[in-house]
């Protein structure tokens, strides 16, 4: 009567590869966006300065003359 022999056996094998080469197209879109972030927004030197002072790698003064140091 019903003939379920094409999809039983080809049907399922489609849907398994078009299920895996969209797993893989979401993982290197995944990870491209991760590095397109990184490369948009790098530090300026006068955040690398902060993040120096905040961490206590310099001091008030030292910060402040080489704050000066990159204005000009």
């Amino acid at each position: 009567m019903w003939e379920w022999h094409g999809f039983s056996g080809g049907g399922f094998m489609w849907v398994f590869w078009i299920l895996i080469i969209a797993a893989v197209v979401m993982v290197i879109k995944a990870s491209s966006n991760t590095k397109n972030n990184e490369k948009s927004h790098p530090e300026s030197p006068l955040d690398i300065l902060k993040r120096r002072y905040a961490s206590g790698e310099i001091d008030k003064e030292e910060f402040h003359k080489r704050k000066r140091d990159l204005s000009e």
